[in-house]
């Protein structure tokens, strides 16, 4: 069982037995509010919810990002696994793989966001979360529920850090607004 992270918690990501993680995958969730329909009845809508990686180096220079248009770093070790429209489903909507021990030694910190691309705000989103999960052995380490729903329509999530002692989590939870990755690259600057 993960660590339920509150917004500014940070968890360090070396394995429980020691060690470092090699890779993990950080999810994203989320179901849209139904909708009361003209009869009582209620009706879904299609909410597209995107999740995006953005990597820097020391001095907070954009290096690389990654989201459904670039599903994968210029090295390769982002890759984000497609593109969900809708929410429908069970589990993890959107997934990014991250290869820890790929990332080029200048990226040292990843932020992961997550916006609406088609522009609902988050007060029709409902079971928002992001979760880091070991992904060798397929244990959550971490868990962040996007609870903060309200009138904004993008938020950063957290992000993974590289330290002196190795990788770091750290639930961001800050609102932001943009229908894409690249309207949020300016919101993510005081959180680097």
């Amino acid at each position: 069982m993960g660590v339920n992270l509150s917004k500014g918690q940070q968890v360090s990501l070396t394995k429980r037995g020691g060690g470092g993680l090699t890779v993990v995958r950080m999810g994203l969730g989320w179901d849209a509010v139904k909708k009361r329909g003209l009869f009582g009845g209620t009706k879904s809508q299609s909410i597209d919810l995107d999740a995006s990686a953005l990597l820097f180096d020391a001095g907070g220079n954009l290096v690389d990002a990654v989201w459904f248009r670039q599903l994968r770093s210029g090295d390769g070790s982002v890759q984000h696994t497609g593109d969900n429209l809708t929410g429908d489903g069970e589990g993890d909507d959107e997934s990014i793989l991250v290869d820890l021990t790929r990332v080029p030694q200048a990226v040292t910190q990843i932020v992961f966001t997550v916006n609406s691309f088609t522009g609902q705000d988050f007060s029709q989103i409902e079971n928002a979360f992001c979760r880091l999960v070991d992904e060798t052995t397929n244990d959550e380490l971490a868990r962040y529920d996007l609870s903060g729903s309200g009138r904004h329509n993008a938020q950063i999530m957290a992000k993974v850090s590289r330290g002196g002692s190795g990788w770091t989590m750290t639930a961001i939870g800050a609102i932001a607004s943009g229908r894409t990755v690249q309207d949020l690259v300016p919101a993510v600057g005081p959180h680097l």
